[in-house]
């Protein structure tokens, strides 16, 4: 099995967990940064090059097989379409993008230049989601018709001041891309993509930012069921839950705990949840926690698409979905 080569482009807090996957996995050749201290801390540690520019970087690898994107949200497009256009596939960081436009030439980049592009969902591995996936396709639930996601964080002033991007409405984009994309994406892979949305955004707490810090939000989906998704990132002082509650014609099943890694309710009829136990922790980053760690699964998929031996288990399609979403939710915004 051929050994891939990766470079990271961004070198921030999650840049240091696709490092660690990138060594026990493939090669990680080099890295870059703006920043050169950021640069430098992962480049000394993995013993690689070290770039300040991205077009330096794909100009001077010229055996790179990936690039991995972990810059702030609105590089994502411009970091993915370089990179593609240089002859690199490319491991996109979530959100995909800011747009559907920039998704959209994204894609037509991979085309283009016949590369594949990888999105970063790592929640689908979570052992009680992945095990949620499996009974709905069997049917287990049979009919469902309403579905609860709940997003309870925390996120404070120092969060939004560690950074020059975050809580900008035109880089960071919104609390949906950036904390919780992952959660939209996780309904659409289970119960298909929205029809209708009614839509409540407001900013409590959080008067530095240029958007919403809560939301309620009541979706209509194709296959006729009805849900709910209430978020906030004002959960007092640490995260409080993760979930999502699932209510069908044979079934209910509730995935929790803060980062949807729990099991907290079933009864199915003839059927018990099996392999649900968590294996990695959540992301953490010093005084917050992120999602859960997966991305040694993300990984464990580049490496055997590249090798023939798998097929892709994010596409960019589906990237591209999450994003048509929040988009159209924050089309809807009448922020008070």
């Amino acid at each position: 099995m051929k050994k891939i080569k990766f470079a990271i482009v961004g070198c921030g807090r999650i840049a240091q967990r696709h490092a660690e996957h990138i060594h026990k996995l493939g090669e990680l050749t080099a890295v870059c940064d703006i920043k050169e201290e950021a640069a430098r801390t992962l480049s000394e540690k993995y013993g690689c090059c070290l770039y300040l520019d991205i077009d330096q970087l794909l100009k001077n690898e010229p055996n790179l097989d990936v690039v991995s994107i972990c810059t702030p949200n609105y590089r994502h497009a411009e970091h993915s379409i370089k990179s593609l256009k240089a002859g690199k596939h490319v491991l996109c960081e979530k959100p995909m993008a800011l747009s559907v436009a920039d998704c959209e030439n994204m894609i037509y980049a991979a085309e283009q230049a016949h590369r594949r592009l990888f999105i970063v969902k790592q929640n689908r591995y979570n052992p009680p989601v992945a095990e949620l996936k499996k009974v709905i396709e069997a049917n287990q639930l049979g009919k469902i018709f309403y579905v609860q996601l709940n997003c309870f964080w925390n996120r404070n002033e120092d969060y939004y001041k560690q950074s020059d991007w975050k809580g900008q409405l035109e880089k960071d984009g919104g609390t949906l891309f950036t904390q919780f994309s992952h959660f939209i994406d996780l309904l659409v892979w289970l119960f298909g993509d929205f029809k209708n949305m009614k839509v409540l955004l407001r900013n409590y707490l959080h008067p530095d930012i240029e958007f919403e810090d809560s939301g309620a939000i009541l979706i209509e989906f194709f296959n006729g069921a009805i849900g709910t998704v209430n978020y906030t990132v004002n959960s007092f002082q640490k995260n409080m839950e993760g979930s999502i509650t699932v209510f069908g014609s044979k079934g209910t099943v509730k995935i929790g705990g803060q980062y949807l890694n729990a099991l907290e309710y079933q009864n199915i009829e003839n059927y018990t949840f099996k392999n649900v136990i968590p294996v990695n922790k959540a992301n953490d980053y010093g005084f917050y926690q992120g999602s859960m760690s997966n991305h040694d699964k993300v990984y464990e998929n580049v490496v055997n698409v590249l090798n023939g031996r798998d097929t892709i288990a994010t596409n960019a399609i589906e990237g591209l979905k999450v994003v048509r979403i929040i988009e159209n939710i924050y089309s809807q915004r009448e922020l008070k």
